[in-house]
């Protein structure tokens, strides 16, 4: 920014103002693309330095809330909201130019779409014509966009706005943000001159935003890059160094890129040549090895038969690749032979492999023979309640079974690059012809070079920190390796050919000028090449998986060692952005010992079930920690494990309080805190107040953003959401806090909340067609309300609330913050009227009334979301919500439909069953059976003795559920029923 601007602004103006974020946040928008961008995959921005660090946050999340904390509101809080998202691009004009982007619609799609006056201005045939400019194009855009109804479906044509240049999608937004803002001397062209401006405006100079838990660097990363200066801590020295390679690797300059790239290419090149030259990965016709796949053998303790331990022995469906086993009498052991192109038959009893539901299983002789895998281990249990087991556990200069060890490993099958499908060494997919065999005689002699080279320098290695000589400390997630394969060190993870590979990269990478780099090189490649990685036969032709695909070690009784041919340079291949040069510093020390002062807090502690990355990322310590590079030899390559704030109860609220308090030291007293947790049980948020309560922080605000996804390791139910938590220092001076009083007050503060929401809902969704806040996003403003209110107190019930949140709870206790949060969501449900129920009969449905009601409204507003089914479940008590469900799948749950009730769901055992609504279902599904009206009407007149109180009730709900179910049959019968219940005659 030019000092001519900047002598037009007028320093601290914004000092004591409110942050936009405590008062609009377009959830609905920010749900959507941060799932949009979770999607991605691999193709997200930071992925790309190890997918193995899965508590990242959405950058588009990131974004908004650095925006939200800057930005001032206005009198016009409708105008806000425009300008707030213009700036995320989330706009119909951002939309436009970010489907453009994307090529969404081709030429010949949008004269289907389009009625168009003019067509040889635009078009050349069924094509564009070669003159046409982006802004003649965006003219179509627009309107071929304003013919498709949600945000969701203009949005999924386009690219993510991170995807776009910032320079064109963003061009027609700063004349509006300067006009918005032109009472504040604001002249902005780009984010850091926006940034940069509002943080003069607030604090006087470029605001700082500090993140005290960054692991995977999103936070720092995402604040960089909208000009932020910026401050990284983490106790964990590997999420450090992700964080340090987002800001400085993918923000690296167009020069330093280069750099990384030639140095990638030299390394890659000098272990591939030694490789080479040792010939381990050749054989005699040339040809080059993609992957082996090794297996365990036990020893039967009924026959004495060495037996291999494969849970399927499917190589490759497509390539219809089986190995096949076959008795081998005299050495009472079974040869292997990979069999191609066999029969579907076939195809389907190779998946049968010899461990079935935790048993080794084999035929010989036409005999089938079973004995569990823990009897094979000898497991036991002692006295103290824990288990043991007879395997032998593995010493530091072990890197392979002894002979005489239970488990032994063994090379079952080799996949081959042919001779001539590669280029230079690294062939493009499409061009690498490969074929799977079982190794020869000449192969097993490879194997055996290896084994004697790893023998020879293993001892060296160790010494020099090539190959680690670092214990596994037990722990929740070390403790498999350890119980199930007697794994004791960390280089027992890795088979002989990966230690060799490992140990010549670390050397190389050593004497890189871009070290540093390397270590974030080498953490990549150790997530593709341990043991734990599974051979997935359905992975194209077949292919190995990585090691954290969850956050946990997992052991296999047959794994998939790469090739080192496929750790070429494409393979570390990194996203590029262009970051603006700010102030950036990254420190790996506790949360409660941040060293700067910060404007902003950002954070995304752990909490409650939180992943234990102080146990997993040891997996990548041991390799790390010796003679790291700069910068990283500053930080303390130890996973910390006592320091770790983690768990919950007492021992986390602690742990958490002494971060928090820390941070808000570091704080100037306008400054904004921001917290971001995965909700997925609202017993944290008590939790939760107890440890801002005690750190002296106060609730402004409270939103929820949608963030889950469906995948196969997400079946279940499982779900996933991000509450976003605004906080401000609490207001010095004492103010108590009693239940009688702060009730009614926190009834008053939700009422107040959502009928501000509500009517901002009205006036866009009036003028847009489609709301801000969904029904979610409302009642997380009853949450809000409640913190708000009893975080500003300093006493609750006459005592003082640090001792109050800090100590230990009863099992079952329910306190007056448990209390006043059901209250408070209770309070909110209950301002959310379904549209055609009036307040008088909302007031009088049950719980489970409720809920189905309100989850039919929801249905029919497109919202699925499995976690909504969940909150609102727990707002109305509804003891068990599933009974009333029809799908519980993630992204696409809804309720029962009237047809699909059985009997069983409406008996009087049930809570459906004993409610009217109940009884209203019963009567639909009669008449669905050709049951006049008239005769279920006279059914409810013997059958209910409130009949005539609740006759019209029944009458509203069954014209709502004419109104809202998805069945035709259903709606026709009931609005014939609620017909016949509104016009019933006295005396009928």
């Amino acid at each position: 920014m030019d000092s001519q601007v900047k002598t037009t602004l007028t320093p601290l103006v914004l000092r004591g103002a409110p942050a936009l974020i405590e008062t609009v946040f377009p959830a609905q928008k920010v749900s959507f693309e941060a799932q949009a961008e979770r999607k991605a995959v691999a193709a997200q921005t930071l992925t790309c330095l190890g997918s193995y660090w899965k508590g990242r946050k959405p950058l588009i999340l990131v974004r908004t809330i650095v925006l939200g904390c800057l930005l001032p509101p206005t009198d016009d809080t409708e105008a806000d909201l425009d300008v707030f998202e213009r700036l995320l691009a989330f706009d119909d004009e951002g939309l436009a130019r970010r489907a453009l982007a994307a090529n969404a619609f081709s030429a010949a799609r949008l004269q289907e779409m389009l009625t168009i006056r003019d067509p040889e201005r635009y078009f050349s045939g069924r094509g564009w014509r070669r003159d046409l400019t982006d802004d003649d194009k965006l003219t179509l855009y627009r309107r071929a966009l304003a013919t498709l109804g949600s945000y969701e479906a203009k949005a999924s044509l386009g690219k993510r706005p991170e995807e776009v240049n910032p320079d064109w999608l963003y061009a027609p937004v700063w004349p509006v943000v300067n006009r918005h803002y032109a009472h504040l001397g604001i002249e902005a062209h780009s984010f850091p001159e926006l940034i940069e401006q509002l943080g003069i405006l607030r604090y006087g100079h470029r605001p700082r935003v500090g993140d005290t838990f960054c692991g995977g660097g999103s936070i720092p990363f995402e604040a960089a890059r909208l000009g932020c200066d910026v401050y990284a801590s983490d106790l964990n020295p590997v999420a450090c160094m992700l964080t340090w390679g987002a800001l400085n690797i993918i923000g690296a300059s167009p020069e330093r890129r280069a750099e990384i790239e030639q140095a990638q290419r030299e390394v890659a090149a000098a272990v591939d040549a030694e490789i080479t030259r040792l010939g381990i990965e050749h054989d005699e016709q040339g040809n080059r090895a993609k992957a082996y796949l090794y297996c365990l053998e036990t020893r039967c303790p009924e026959t004495g038969w060495l037996v291999p331990l494969a849970p399927s022995w499917v190589i490759s469906r497509t390539r219809r690749v089986i190995a096949r086993l076959k008795p081998d009498h005299a050495g009472k052991r079974f040869d292997i032979g990979i069999v191609s192109g066999v029969s579907e038959r076939e195809l389907k009893a190779a998946e049968r492999g010899t461990v079935q539901d935790g048993e080794m299983v084999y035929q010989l002789d036409g005999k089938t023979y079973r004995t569990p895998i823990k009897t094979l281990r000898g497991d036991y249990r002692l006295p103290d309640g824990s288990t043991a087991n007879r395997l032998r556990r593995w010493e530091k200069t072990d890197f392979k079974p002894r002979p005489d060890d239970i488990f032994q490993e063994r090379l079952y099958c080799i996949q081959w690059i042919m001779r001539g499908g590669q280029a230079e060494g690294r062939p493009p997919a499409a061009r690498q012809e490969t074929f799977f065999a079982a190794p020869t005689e000449a192969d097993l002699e490879r194997e055996r070079r290896v084994e004697a080279i790893v023998a020879e320098n293993l001892a060296r290695w160790q010494a020099d920190g090539l190959v680690p000589d670092m214990p596994i400390e037990p722990g929740d997630k070390t403790d498999e390796p350890i119980r199930t394969r007697g794994w004791t060190y960390w280089h027992h993870l890795f088979n002989a050919r990966q230690l060799l590979s490992m140990a010549l990269t670390i050397q190389e990478w050593r004497t890189s000028q871009v070290a540093n780099v390397g270590w974030i090189n080498i953490a990549k490649m150790l997530n593709f090449y341990a043991k734990l990685c599974q051979w997935l036969p359905t992975q194209g032709e077949g292919g190995p998986k990585h090691v954290f695909y969850n956050q946990a070690l997992n052991v296999f009784y047959n794994y998939a060692v790469r090739g080192f041919v496929r750790f070429t340079p494409d393979f570390f291949e990194l996203s590029r952005v262009t970051m603006p040069d700010v102030k950036r510093e990254i420190v790996s020390v506790p949360a409660n010992h941040p060293q700067q002062h910060c404007e902003f807090w950002i954070a995304d502690p752990p909490y409650a079930d939180a992943v234990n990355y102080h146990e997993i990322t040891e997996f990548f310590i041991a390799w790390l920690r010796k003679n790291p590079p700069v910068p990283f030899d500053a930080w303390v390559w130890d996973s910390r494990r006592a320091l770790a704030i983690k768990g919950s109860g007492a021992e986390f609220r602690r742990g958490m309080v002494a971060a928090y308090r820390a941070m808000a030291a570091h704080m100037p007293d306008n400054g904004v805190q921001c917290v971001m947790f995965t909700h997925q049980d609202t017993g944290v948020w008590s939790d939760l107040i107890a440890i801002f309560w005690a750190a002296g922080l106060q609730v402004a605000a409270a939103w929820y953003i949608a963030t889950e996804t469906t995948s196969e390791l997400k079946q279940g139910g499982y779900v996933q959401g991000t509450v976003i938590l605004i906080l401000r220092k609490r207001a010095p001076g004492e103010r108590q806090g009693f239940r009688q009083r702060l009730l009614p007050e926190v009834r008053q503060e939700v009422q107040r909340q959502m009928e501000t929401m509500l009517h901002l809902n009205e006036r866009v969704a009036a003028q847009h067609g489609a709301p801000v806040w969904n029904d979610a996003d409302l009642q997380m403003a009853g949450y809000a309300a409640v913190l708000k209110v009893l975080t500003a107190c300093t006493h609750i019930g006459g005592e003082e609330v640090t001792t109050f949140a800090l100590r230990p709870r009863a099992r079952g206790e329910v306190t007056v913050v448990d209390d006043m949060v059901q209250q408070a969501a209770e309070t909110a449900s209950n301002l959310l009227v379904p549209e055609g129920l009036s307040p008088d009969t909302w007031g009088r449905l049950t719980g489970i009334e409720r809920f189905y009601c309100r989850m039919l409204e929801m249905e029919a507003a497109g919202a699925r979301k499995l976690d909504n089914y969940q909150n609102f479940a727990k707002a109305f008590h509804v003891g068990d919500y599933s009974q009333v469900m029809g799908d519980m799948r993630p992204n696409q749950a809804r309720v029962k439909r009237v047809s699909e009730f059985a009997g069983r769901d409406l008996t009087e055992a049930t809570e459906l069953g004993r409610s009217r609504l109940g009884r209203l279902i019963l009567g639909l599904q009669q008449m669905l059976r050709e049951t006049e009206a008239r005769v279920v009407v006279e059914q409810f007149k013997r059958e209910m003795d409130d009949f005539l109180d609740v006759r019209l009730l029944l009458a509203e709900v069954s014209a709502f559920l004419a109104r809202k179910s998805p069945e035709q049959p259903v709606r026709e019968a009931a609005e014939v029923l609620a017909a016949r219940l509104k016009n019933l005659r006295f005396g009928e």
